[in-house]
């Protein structure tokens, strides 16, 4: 890993919002009320101190440098999926390349039964939190017995003065099968509306930016719903690609993880954000080198083999303006 971008001049009118699903960031402490026996060191994953060391000091390297070619800085907003705890984020944020970005985050505790939970990273020099809270999923098994995934985040503040509503997701999986799970991603699309509705019932001008791993591509009807049911942009629509996407499975490429916000940000207005440009962050030190799955994300595990990479997943960013 090397610090190739440090020459590139600082942009105060630029800001990055980046999102990134951090494949699993557990700690190393056995928690008695979360399914984590998979990442302990005694574990057949081997979940060593140093191997948790390792994960931190990449993805902090990573996170450090998601938008840095356009704006020369780290992102002022980070949303991440798959955290353990806050314990887990507090070693993140202080480790080795992050430690000099004055990041605090916004985390609660959900009740997926992995144990896994969103969050929000801000730096503290560009981003003040006014108010934040969760949204609960309601599923259900088909048994009737309630199905727990991640909350839905809401965290409102100032992003250099100006207030953005940042909506922070991680829906359901396709583990088994994607028009079988389908339903449940679809009742998370409904709560964001739900979330946006209200917003906009405060203020019908709010500024909104939905950041995830939907679990879904920009073409899937829970993005589309949402997309065109409440007058949104998702970037991303264009950014998949047969060969490009942000998680790579059976070698195809998909496009889970996007950005997408309200169309106010399309508004030209003096010293209020626009949006500039959105892309994924697939620098090659995230990539396989070499191999049948070169070019696909370099993963921490692949079942219960280590491979010591990042994650399984690309992050994404969006660049807005002032």
């Amino acid at each position: 890993m090397t610090d190739s971008y440090d020459d590139i001049p600082v942009r105060h009118d630029l800001q990055t919002v980046a999102f990134y699903n951090l494949e699993n960031l557990f700690d190393i402490i056995d928690d008695k009320h979360t399914n984590d026996n998979d990442f302990l060191p005694n574990s057949a994953k081997k979940w060593t101190p140093k191997r948790y060391g390792d994960k931190l000091r990449k993805l902090s390297f990573a996170i450090s440098n998601i938008g840095r070619k356009e704006t020369g800085k780290h992102p002022a907003l980070v949303g991440l999926a798959e955290v353990e705890n806050a314990s887990a984020i507090e070693d993140l944020i202080t480790s080795k390349h992050l430690k000099a970005c004055h990041y605090d985050y916004i985390h609660y505790d959900s009740l997926d039964e992995r144990g896994i939970d969103v969050a929000l990273l801000y730096d503290t020099t560009a981003f003040e939190v006014i108010t934040s809270e969760t949204f609960t999923i309601q599923l259900f098994d088909d048994d009737g017995s309630p199905d727990y995934t991640r909350d839905i985040l809401l965290v409102s503040g100032l992003l250099d003065g100006e207030k953005v509503h940042v909506i922070v997701n991680h829906w359901s999986s396709r583990r088994e099968g994607e028009k079988e799970t389908e339903h449940k991603r679809i009742a998370s699309s409904d709560k964001v509306g739900e979330v946006i509705s209200t917003l906009r019932n405060d203020n019908p001008d709010a500024k909104i930016i939905i950041i995830g791993d939907f679990n879904d591509d920009p073409s899937s009807n829970s993005i589309k719903r949402l997309v065109e049911g409440f007058n949104l942009h998702n970037p991303m629509e264009t950014l998949r690609s047969y060969n490009r996407g942000t998680t790579n499975y059976n070698r195809q490429w998909n496009l889970f993880d996007q950005i997408i916000f309200s169309t106010n940000f399309f508004k030209s207005t003096t010293n209020e954000f626009e949006f500039s440009t959105a892309n994924i962050f697939d620098e090659d030190f995230l990539k396989l080198f070499s191999g049948k799955y070169k070019g696909t994300p370099f993963r921490t595990y692949v079942g219960k083999k280590y491979k010591g990479g990042y994650s399984d997943h690309f992050p994404v960013y969006a660049i807005f303006k002032k």
